[in-house]
Parts: C-alpha cells; sequence; structure tokens
C-alpha cells in the first residue's frame, strides 16, 4: 500500500491525540499536578503568609483561579430562578464578587493549614466521562480531610472544577442556600444580595 504524505500526517495526528487523550487529559493527573503545586507553594511561602498575605494569596489564586468554571458555578449558586431574573450585568457583578471571595477564602485556609500534603486516589480508568469526580485527601499533621473535586470537561480538554466538596461539607450547596437566604431577607431584591454577599467556605 502506498503511503501519500497526507495519510502520514493523518495516522500520525490521530496517534498523537490518542496518547494525548490518554495522558494529558486525565483529569486525576491534572488536579494532582495543580494540587502539589500549591502544596509546595504554601511549604515555600509560609513567612510571606504572615508579612503580606495578599502577595501570599495571589500566589495561590495564579494556580487555582483557572481551574474553576466560575461562570457555571456561580449561575450554579444564584439558582435558576435568581439567574433568570437578573440582568446580564447583575450575573458578571455577582460571578466576579464570587470569585474574589471564594479565592481569598481558599488561598486562606490553606495558608492556616501549614505544613500540609496532598495525595490523589487514582482510580483505575483511561476513558472519562464529561463530568468526573477527582478524590483527594489534605493530610496535615494531625488529620486528614477528604476532599472531592467535581469536574466538567470544556469540550477542548480542560477540566474545569463545577463544585468542591470537604470533609463531607458541600460548598457548592452551601453557597446557594446562603443565596437564597440572603434573597430571602432582602425580598428579591438581587443587587441587595450581591452586595452584602460576604460567604464563608469553612474549608
Amino acid at each position: 500500500m502506498k503511503l501519500t504524505m497526507k495519510s502520514i500526517l493523518l495516522f500520525t495526528g490521530i496517534v498523537c491525540l490518542q496518547t494525548f487523550a490518554v495522558t494529558e487529559i486525565n483529569p486525576n493527573i491534572f488536579l494532582d499536578t495543580k494540587a502539589q503545586e500549591m502544596v509546595a507553594v504554601i511549604r515555600s511561602n509560609q513567612s510571606l503568609y504572615a508579612s503580606d498575605p495578599e502577595m501570599f494569596k495571589n500566589k495561590i489564586k495564579i494556580i487555582f483561579e483557572p481551574l474553576v468554571d466560575f461562570r457555571r458555578v456561580g449561575a450554579s449558586v444564584m439558582g435558576r430562578k435568581y439567574y433568570q431574573a437578573s440582568t446580564k450585568a447583575q450575573k458578571q457583578r455577582f460571578i466576579e464578587i464570587f470569585k474574589k471571595s471564594l479565592l481569598n477564602n481558599y488561598s486562606s485556609t490553606l495558608a492556616q493549614w501549614g505544613d500540609q500534603s496532598i495525595e490523589t486516589i487514582f482510580p483505575d480508568k483511561t476513558v472519562f466521562k464529561k463530568t468526573e469526580n477527582v478524590h483527594q485527601n489534605l493530610l496535615t499533621s494531625n488529620n486528614k480531610y477528604p476532599i472531592k473535586y467535581i469536574v466538567r470537561n470544556d469540550g477542548s480538554g480542560n477540566w474545569l472544577i463545577v463544585n468542591i466538596i470537604v470533609n463531607g461539607v458541600n460548598l457548592g450547596s452551601n453557597f446557594r442556600s446562603h443565596f437564597q437566604a440572603l434573597a430571602i431577607e432582602h425580598n428579591g431584591d438581587i443587587e441587595k444580595v450581591i452586595n452584602n454577599w460576604t460567604p464563608d467556605a469553612n474549608l
């Protein structure tokens, strides 16, 4: 069989794509890599958290922020009723406020845990669905905290976090309940809900 340059390139592309699919978009490997990066930052910058907490948090945010689908998470926190009732500007403003509050809370909490390590539980699978669960354990000197990340493939090979469950606490559900309570308190006034949004993830 005579191979043309076009067929060779096509075959090579298919092989590369299959290799990429098996290794590069494994959500467990992907999140484990990012988790180890964050642990390295925390361990090497403990004194920085005391002297310049904002700079420390920014180091964590650089790693963590691109991992979260804040548009999807923000819409879920607002709930269908209030998301549909809000204007485009309100949606965008809430997502930005929510993102800032979550990143600040997450990075501050990690810093306070101090000396720690993170282990990822790797399932024996190479084929993944649109939405997957990634299980990790955060190990401190005295305790082990199970963490489950619910991640979604965005269609281009990227895995984005859409919810986090820490030690049995469903953060997405907690944030949504908090938003609903604020909405009731302010008679459904979304502007007031956004202005009074001060969540505490209690990680």
